[in-house]
């Protein structure tokens, strides 16, 4: 039988100025290690730490521009684009511009801190 998420768990982020993640599917509010789907607003200068996850991670910009760093330079998701970032692969997100960004982001299998290995501050 189908499972209705009712509402999403707001989890905590990484990064300054503070984002809001509401995680829908995944480890905290669905019990589910798969896959996670969260929703995401970040502000006009929120930037997290450098990351090479265990996860593939999909991301859809529904609003404003989020800056994705790699280690082969720098792109500017907008709008109505995606990218998808593959596990092993570094990267940094950031939203630099004014009105930040809003997105959902996609994580094969589902994030946890455990396999994200952000880089030491």
């Amino acid at each position: 039988m189908p499972v209705l998420i009712a509402t999403p768990t707001v989890v905590p982020a990484a990064g300054e100025p503070p984002k809001r993640i509401a995680e829908y599917v995944g480890r905290v509010n669905s019990k589910t290690a798969a896959v996670s789907i969260a929703h995401m607003k970040s502000p006009q200068g929120w930037t997290e730490p450098g990351q090479r996850p265990e996860f593939d991670e999909y991301t859809v910009v529904l609003a404003g521009c989020l800056r994705v760093e790699h280690e082969g330079g720098s792109m500017e998701v907008k709008s109505g684009q995606a990218v998808i970032a593959s596990k092993g692969e570094w990267v940094r997100y950031s939203s630099p511009h004014p009105g930040g960004a809003e997105y959902v982001a996609v994580c094969l299998p589902a994030f946890s801190p455990d396999i994200v290995h952000r880089d030491v501050q």
